[in-house]
């Protein structure tokens, strides 16, 4: 063959490997990129659209919190882009974070007066209470994202599998934000769990997309309850956003109050300060133990997720008796180093005389009789 000749055929066949790679690689996107569009999860139609309409939260076609409040407060002459890739903020634990696994499972009579929570991690949460179980916010993906390529990773495995989960007679989502509403363990629970999941109004759509059934779905507005049994389930305000696509608040987002015939135990979500922890306590006060965010904050966000010092406001607000601290350790979603908002909760709790319990992921912690806190975080910071 001649040079020529040879040239031209080599040429052809590194065109025909160029296409064959660039197809390979484009199909590889596709399958890697599969389960992005469900996970977006699905909108307000018909009579879900319908209900919201009538939320008094509603208006403009949107969710709102009872004042007014901004996502991102600008700040001259700060760069969040370049302190984000170049801060010095050491926002990732040392070594590995300890894991325990829950001890033996406490009775469930239903009038057992026992109260306890196992912390999973980040804001997922066990509360045992007189002998009901409720899973709080449930995320066991390696990912808070709707790629398993990009996004937040875990700095830690959950403690547990979910097929280890006991038998659970409820599953509470503050909102539809990926570090709290995860398709792939919603999915798995609804196959390995009979449990019905409560959700803020809108939150459903999203269930009704990867498959949840009908009869499996509660949707409240603030200040509505559902029953199961002797157990008495309240969607309480918070002040926060929602979303998981490009559009903003087309659902609701909640704190959630949990109530047996005579213990109490609340939950945050994510949420600002604001004065609605008063008329919480005021009005389903006092709580033998609240849940309280504690991570993720910063000056450019102050009204949509608490500082520590102001989570530890709320739980006084809330006429809290334990506090255990939630929404840190496991997702790196803020500027602030890994452990700064326990650091700051325990000096915070330690000045105002409150009783703070912070377990490691697994641990489970008695309300009436919490471990004493260690500091086991410095250990690994």
């Amino acid at each position: 063959m001649a040079p020529a000749e040879r040239t031209d055929v080599e040429r052809s066949l590194g065109r025909r490997m160029g296409g064959a790679a660039g197809l390979a690689a484009l199909a590889g996107l596709a399958w890697v990129a599969r389960d992005v569009p469900a996970a977006l999860g699905g909108r307000l139609a018909g009579v879900r659209a319908e209900r919201a309409a009538r939320s008094p939260q509603f208006r403009d076609g949107t969710f709102h919190n009872q004042a007014g409040t901004r996502t991102m407060i600008a700040d001259p002459g700060r760069n969040l882009l370049r302190e984000l890739i170049f801060g010095k903020q050491k926002r990732r634990p040392s070594t590995a974070v300890p894991l325990l696994r829950p001890a033996e499972e406490p009775a469930t009579t239903g009038t057992d007066r026992e109260l306890g929570v196992i912390w999973y991690g980040h804001a997922s949460a066990l509360v045992e209470i007189e002998g009901y179980r409720v899973l709080i916010d449930p995320v066991w993906s390696e990912r808070c994202s709707p790629s398993a390529l990009v996004g937040p990773r875990r700095l830690h495995e959950p403690p547990v599998r979910l097929d280890e989960l006991p038998r659970l007679d409820a599953i509470l989502i503050s909102h539809d934000h990926y570090d709290h509403l995860d398709m792939a363990t919603v999915q798995e629970l609804v196959a390995r769990q009979p449990a019905p999941f409560m959700v803020p109004l809108g939150v459903g759509a999203h269930l009704d997309r990867w498959g949840v059934p009908a009869d499996r779905i509660i949707e409240l507005d603030w200040s509505e309850s559902h029953q199961i049994g002797g157990l008495k389930v309240i969607a309480t305000p918070a002040q926060h956003f929602s979303g998981r696509g490009l559009r903003r608040d087309g659902t609701l987002w909640s704190s959630w109050v949990i109530e047996g015939t005579s213990r109490k135990a609340f939950y945050t979500g994510d949420s600002g300060y604001f004065d609605g922890y008063a008329a919480i306590g005021a009005e389903h006060g006092p709580f033998d133990v609240t849940l309280m965010q504690i991570g993720a904050y910063d000056r450019a966000w102050p009204s949509i997720h608490m500082f520590p010092e102001e989570a530890v406001d709320a739980h006084l607000d809330l006429r809290g008796g334990l506090f255990i601290p939630v929404h840190w350790a496991t997702f790196n979603l803020a500027l602030h180093d890994w452990s700064e908002p326990v650091n700051r909760l325990w000096a915070e709790a330690k000045a105002r005389d409150v009783r703070l319990a912070v377990p490691r992921p697994g641990e489970r912690v008695l309300v009436d009789d919490p471990p004493a806190v260690d500091g086991w975080w410095q250990a690994v910071a």
